[in-house]
């Protein structure tokens, strides 16, 4: 794909955090103007004392289940548990306990250190897979269940577990805040607000939830449902279309697979056609 092609030379707008350098060369290759502001800034819980606990537990046999729902998450949590136990104590106690990855990268870090996971969860591995996924292995009322969190918690998951009868322990490994230098973010925002922006691309849940609540702290939810009605507004999948919904924002194209290069490749094949559709002449 040349650059004359897909985009068009329209502005399309991310909030990628981890890889933004390589988000703004993959919508420039797809023949569009990048405009990236991270809108996530991740911050390590260093002295993580529900992680040690967790490790206690693991090691004593008293978790039947644990949850893994990122491979991040996945690895610092070994690395924390490093820290305090000996690997060998960590890895039998993993595999005496029933092991859940939410798709393939939490399975990867477990079987790094020589360990199947009991169960994976199929695409598009949402909570509701994680839960379908459970149901069908067993029932989970009395069980310990231990659940690595990815940045922010999931109340939906959280409480579904609760009302199937588990004792839910909830493990965060790190967590999201709004960056401390907000002005990138806030210039994109501007772009969007001023319909200078034609394509705005989501890659994960919380950009959403942070991307709202500085719309809303400087007054700009409306305004911005409104600019989101004349965009194209791409999903990476249906976790972060989950939280558009929640906010009531559009979802115009999700990708053949959640991935982020396949997102912007599709997003730029499609952009023109969904414009037209939605600014018709």
């Amino acid at each position: 794909m040349t650059k004359e092609t897909g985009f068009a030379g329209v502005s399309v707008a991310s909030f990628e955090s981890r890889m933004a350098k390589e988000m703004g060369r993959l919508i420039e290759h797809c023949g569009g103007k990048p405009l990236v502001a991270p809108a996530l800034q991740e911050v390590p819980i260093q002295d993580n004392p529900a992680a040690l606990r967790l490790g206690d537990e693991l090691i004593g046999g008293q978790i039947d289940l644990l949850i893994l729902m990122t491979g991040v998450g996945a690895t610092a949590l070994l690395d924390i548990l490093q820290s305090r136990h000996p690997l060998p104590s960590i890895i039998e106690g993993l595999k005496r306990t029933a092991t859940v990855a939410r798709g393939p990268k939490p399975a990867a870090a477990l079987k790094a250190h020589g360990i199947t996971p009991t169960l994976t969860v199929p695409e598009p591995n949402t909570w509701v897979e994680v839960l379908a996924t459970l149901d069908s292995y067993r029932p989970l009322k009395g069980l310990r269940v231990a659940v690595q969190e990815y940045g922010t918690s999931n109340p939906e998951l959280m409480e579904s577990l609760k009302q199937r009868g588990a004792d839910v322990f909830p493990v965060p490994i790190y967590r999201w805040t709004l960056p401390e230098d907000k002005t990138p973010l806030r210039q994109v925002l501007g772009e969007i607000l001023a319909g200078q922006v034609q394509v705005m691309l989501i890659t994960n849940a919380a950009q959403i939830d942070h991307v709202m609540q500085l719309l809303e702290q400087d007054g700009n939810i409306a305004r911005f449902t409104e600019a989101c009605r004349k965009m194209v507004v791409a999903s990476i999948g249906p976790t972060a279309s989950e939280r558009l919904r929640h906010y009531h924002l559009p979802i115009d194209f999700e990708p053949s697979h959640s991935k982020m290069g396949i997102l912007v490749k599709e997003t730029s094949e499609q952009a023109q056609a969904l414009l037209q559709q939605k600014q018709p002449a």
